[in-house]
């Protein structure tokens, strides 16, 4: 089944993160996703602060709507984005579902 077709499963510690295996899996069926220190990472670059910013709300909505929350950091026009289960300290299926549908919003292009 398609990633953006999944929804994140609440996790509360007790899953096993995923192996290097399933990781590079995963990592091929999501676009501009970079893999570092136990997360995945992807820089999208806006238009200017009000486009990322509304393009942050719609974020922050699906995150509640998914209830797995992603890690970011707004730079006027560049947006970080850092996705990892932090019960589990690492990766886990929800981090790929997560980053499939955020690819899916649009808005920004990836910086690599």
């Amino acid at each position: 089944m398609e990633l953006t077709n999944r929804h994140c499963v609440p996790c509360e510690g007790g899953v096993p993160k995923l192996g290097a295996a399933a990781v590079q899996d995963l990592l091929a069926q999501v676009t501009g996703w970079v893999l570092g220190d136990g997360r995945i990472a992807k820089r999208l670059k806006f238009r200017d602060f009000a486009h990322l910013m509304a393009y942050v709300n719609r974020l922050a909505d699906l995150a509640e709507l998914e209830g797995h929350h992603p890690d970011f950091a707004v730079h006027y026009n560049i947006l970080d984005v850092s996705v990892w289960t932090h019960a589990v300290n690492g990766l886990t299926e929800n981090d790929f579902i997560l980053a499939a549908k955020i690819d899916a919003m649009g808005g920004g292009h990836a910086l690599s």
